[in-house]
């Protein structure tokens, strides 16, 4: 019996969902995907005068549309105004406080929030981004 459940964990995971593999095989009707955060995932070196956070999808995205999901709200930046699109209709600029020496962490997107969506309303894949802020000045 052991041998049968270890056989079936180890199948390919492209036979688990054959619908969303197919809508995402095609460039044109895969759902859009962050592709750049400013602050970059991860760092741990943000100024904490930084006042806004941008977000570029793979895809032109609807305008007006975006949801910003919150951890927990000891994590979540403080928002200082409406988020809103550049030009290139793939950044999100998201103006924000930021403390010093502070993790903070945001869905864009999330199971329940799926308010980012490209011009053709498919909502993009939820991301996570987490970024730690330079301790004050002395």
């Amino acid at each position: 019996m052991r041998s049968v459940a270890a056989a079936l964990f180890s199948l390919p995971l492209v036979f688990l969902n054959q619908t969303a593999a197919s809508d995402a095989s095609r460039l044109e009707t895969a759902p859009p995907v962050v592709v750049k955060t400013e602050p970059q995932a991860g760092v741990a070196d943000v100024d904490p005068g930084l006042k806004e956070i941008r977000v570029t999808f793979s895809k032109d995205m609807l305008d007006q549309s975006y949801s910003v999901g919150i951890v927990t709200k000891e994590v979540f930046p403080a928002i200082t105004g409406k988020p809103k699109y550049l030009e290139d209709k793939r950044t999100c600029v998201i103006p924000v406080a930021l403390e010093a020496d502070h993790t903070y962490s945001m869905w864009m997107n999330t199971a329940s929030l799926e308010s980012f969506r490209d011009k053709d309303q498919r909502p993009a894949v939820p991301y996570l981004l987490v970024f730690k802020t330079l301790k004050a000045k002395k």
